[in-house]
């Protein structure tokens, strides 16, 4: 058994004159949070579905836990676990219904309770599919992926849909698979979702990797920090890439005029700050 749980190289799709993904290559360590992160038609999801097995790629070699998931071996299909965008539900099938129909397709599955308890759905468990919530639903998306005790889960955009408060309660569910030692696939819009769970993330625009690594290395890679202070009832806020003589200026200046410079803070780029600079349009000429 190698260290690798999944391994990209030069990964291409293309519909008719369309490249959707134009050689993408990336690795995914086994137990280890992997956020694959991209605007609307970036080639996330595609590039997704064909490590899900869901789709024919036009080129490049992909392997998923040892398997080319093209070729859809059974053996392969019990030791994932996938969360769709879009999922749907008979129904008239219960929570404990669902979940337990699942486990009976697994060699050896979770306990279909110990899976409910886990994705935040205790009490819930005699309710039909049709009278949850939306985020209800995808909690039960949730369950019906892990029921099976894969070993590596794909959740694409896993908390859509949800309030907060349930979305922190699902980054809970999805901490506990890092601790049961399992490999997550995690694509979401949510940049805070990337930044509180992923050990390593890829930006994907327009199907090329534009940037790939620790959601903190991102921006702290980057020679530039941001300082910022209130002045006269108002924000003011700096870019720089010598943060040293700028606050020696800011302050001896402040302290001429004898000011304070309230609520001063000095960070380097977020996550969000590089991924909207990395994924920008670029301007019309």
């Amino acid at each position: 058994m190698t260290d690798t749980a999944i391994a990209v190289r030069d990964l291409r799709k293309s519909y008719g004159s369309v490249e959707a993904v134009r050689g993408v290559s990336f690795e995914v360590a086994r137990g280890e949070v992997f956020g694959l992160l991209g605007p609307n038609g970036a080639g996330k999801t595609t590039t997704v579905e064909i490590l899900e097995g869901h789709r024919r790629r036009s080129g490049g070699v992909v392997r998923v836990l040892g398997h080319d998931p093209e070729r859809a071996e059974p053996e392969l299909r019990r030791r994932l676990g996938i969360v769709l965008q879009g999922g749907g539900f008979y129904p008239r099938v219960r929570v404990r219904e669902a979940v337990a129909h699942f486990a009976a397709m697994y060699p050896s599955p979770r306990d279909p309770s110990e899976t409910i308890s886990l994705v935040g759905l205790e009490g819930k468990e005699e309710a039909f599919a049709r009278e949850l919530s939306g985020g209800q639903r995808r909690r039960l998306d949730l369950a019906l992926a892990l029921v099976g005790d894969p070993e590596l889960v794909f959740l694409d955009e896993p908390t859509t849909g949800f309030d907060p408060a349930a979305r922190r309660t699902a980054w809970t569910a999805m901490r506990s698979l890092r601790e049961l030692g399992k490999t997550v696939l995690l694509t979401t819009h949510y940049l805070e979702e990337a930044q509180a769970l992923a050990d390593r993330v890829a930006i994907v625009k327009d199907g090329v990797l534009v940037a790939q690594g620790a959601p903190g290395e991102l921006g702290a890679g980057r020679d530039r920090y941001r300082v910022s202070y209130r002045s006269n009832g108002s924000r003011a806020e700096h870019e720089t890439d010598d943060p040293t003589t700028l606050l020696h200026r800011l302050t001896a200046e402040a302290l001429a005029r004898g000011e304070r410079l309230e609520g001063l803070e000095v960070n380097r780029p977020t996550l969000e700050d590089v991924y909207l600079e990395l994924t920008a349009e670029e301007p019309v000429r």
